[in-house]
């Protein structure tokens, strides 16, 4: 070993006495700790390989995000996964591939209609209005919050070219259905999966189902980089295309720091550029930088080795949850997962029933003051959002449970930062609340 190599395993070495010594895990006090609703579980394992990967300072993708590409598309059951810096910039990624002229007749054009929900993440749909696509809006099920089976076969027109969609806090939506249409109408499938890293549909990773998958590693999440996504495929077309957009659109695909992996650097001709223009500056498509850095990627991996159990806590988390809460579906909509479904539970989401005594607001003023953290189910209806008072969208039928989600729609929180003793308090202020009116 080198002195540098000996160097590098004390500083190892001293980083984990220091993190042992500055996070020390503090009692729960109801009403006075928090109970976060999302948040990273991140430790030594974490720390060692980000001061790893800084020691190399090697500040752009290298060894660890080559690693964890090859890691993630072996866990998600896919051959293809290209790293970036969101799961939104995932989306853009995703959407943007299938407008690529690489697609040849399938190609999606502006104008084409792309089916979707409005009770969602605004950047599940953003990159459908940003390609010039129209949304079209179904509605979803009270309880799954996924769309409705019979509304996404009504809502195919003649114009219709994608479903792009997400699995709603971790819950998978009808697979079934949606891939039976795809086949049906020769449809291409995105599979936002940015909330559901680990669940399953049939015994079946999600994600591997449609032509594309997107995950985002936001500290929210299942697994995380700080910030950070994913797009995956199965097809190395789409898989190229989706590479090149994420670097700035250019054809060559050498690694940073390399050259002339193609061996024809100085003698390709595409385009009207002269013949011989330098490779590394040939650009096939309207792209970005929207790469992630070694640091980020070196957590990633630490992260990924503790996907399995973090999913295994959501679901105990969540049934815990679930179990507190049984007996008060006279006042709410219990949530519940997707026939066939293992879902990789982001929230327990409920529903105020209208027949309640009491409203949404007033329920999460009680568990905010107790220092219990909630959120709305994301946008609730996109097309009530002021961003998208002048957008282009078509609605197939109407909104009537997406409106509900809107009004009356919340979750609270079943991360695996969660102890026994705050899942239980939680419970204990629904029953205080309820009780009270």
């Amino acid at each position: 070993m080198s002195a540098a190599d000996d160097l590098r395993g004390r500083i190892l070495e001293l980083a984990a006495e220091h993190h042992a010594l500055t996070h020390p895990r503090r009692p729960f006090v109801p009403g006075i700790s928090p109970v976060p609703v999302s948040g990273k579980v991140v430790g030594e394992p974490e720390l060692a390989n980000l001061i790893d990967s800084a020691l190399d300072l090697w500040l752009t993708e290298g060894r660890f995000v080559d690693d964890l590409e090859a890691r993630l598309a072996e866990f998600v059951g896919l051959r293809h996964a290209y790293l970036c810096n969101s799961g939104s910039s995932a989306n853009l990624l995703a959407v943007s591939a299938l407008c690529s002229p690489r697609m040849g007749d399938r190609r999606l054009r502006p104008g084409d209609e792309v089916v979707t929900v409005a009770a969602g993440f605004p950047t599940t749909v953003n990159p459908i209005l940003l390609n010039g696509l129209v949304p079209v809006f179904v509605d979803v099920e009270v309880g799954t919050y996924d769309a409705r089976p019979d509304l996404l076969a009504a809502a195919i027109g003649p114009k219709t070219k994608a479903i792009v969609m997400a699995h709603t806090l971790g819950n998978p939506f009808d697979l079934d259905s949606v891939m039976a249409l795809a086949r049906e109408h020769d449809l291409l499938v995105v599979e936002d999966s940015c909330d559901a890293l680990g669940a399953r549909y049939r015994g079946r990773n999600v994600g591997t189902f449609g032509d594309l998958a997107t995950l985002s590693f936001y500290p929210a999440h299942q697994m995380t980089m700080g910030e950070g996504g994913c797009v995956l495929t199965d097809r190395g077309t789409l898989g190229k295309v989706v590479e090149s957009l994420r670097d700035w659109g250019r054809d060559c695909w050498c690694a940073p720091g390399m050259e002339n992996t193609c061996g024809r650097r100085f003698e390709w001709q595409l385009g009207d550029m002269p013949a011989g223009y330098d490779h590394k500056y040939i650009y096939s498509h309207i792209g970005y930088n929207l790469k992630v850095t070694d640091m980020q990627a070196a957590v990633g991996l630490a992260q990924l080795d503790r996907v399995p159990g973090f999913v295994a806590d959501r679901e105990r988390n969540w049934n815990r949850l679930a179990k507190g809460m049984a007996d008060l579906e006279e006042h709410f909509v219990l949530p519940r997962a997707t026939d066939h479904s293992e879902p990789s539970w982001f929230g327990y989401a409920l529903t105020v029933r209208d027949e309640a005594p009491f409203d949404r607001a007033e329920l999460i003023g009680h568990l905010e003051e107790r220092k219990i953290a909630t959120r709305l189910l994301f946008g609730g209806n996109l097309t009530r959002q002021p961003a998208y008072a002048e957008a282009t969208y078509r609605v197939a039928g109407d909104l009537t449970v997406t409106d509900q989600v809107a009004d009356s729609t919340f979750w609270v929180g079943c991360f695996p930062g969660l102890t026994d003793d705050m899942l239980d308090f939680v419970v204990e202020c629904f029953h205080d609340f309820v009780a009270a009116r």
